[in-house]
């Protein structure tokens, strides 16, 4: 379940993060992923609300995860195209000779963060 392993590390950066800028609390982490780094949403999911319910400063905190297509270009005619995780060949060419140009991000995006009432103010 590398699932666990993600998280780990996302919470680990936006904590960091949240903590350097003076937050009193984490609300909330959004990711892009790829859906080619064969992430499961529920996983991810699952493993965020682990991670978070013992901490007072990431209790409550939500996880939004934005899946990404598999895109790739094919290297005999140019065309891109949307596929599975499987069907890498091209639509228009039939070749698999093919490059993949978009599935295997894993980014954060935003983290949403409560700042103490005084750096509002300014």
């Amino acid at each position: 379940m590398h699932e666990l392993g993600i998280i780990t590390s996302v919470l680990d950066v936006a904590t960091q993060s949240a903590r350097q800028s003076g937050a009193t609390k984490l609300l909330g982490v959004t990711l892009s992923i790829g859906e080619m780094t064969e992430a499961i949403e529920d996983a991810l999911q699952f493993s965020f609300e682990a991670m978070t319910e013992t901490d007072p400063f990431t209790e409550g905190a939500k996880l939004t995860v934005n899946m990404i297509k598999p895109k790739s270009r094919c290297l005999e005619c140019g065309a891109e195209f949307e596929h599975d995780r499987f069907h890498l060949f091209c639509p228009e060419c039939d070749s698999f000779a093919t490059e993949l140009i978009a599935g295997r991000e894993l980014q954060i995006d935003s983290i949403e963060v409560d700042l103490p009432d005084d750096a509002n103010e300014e």
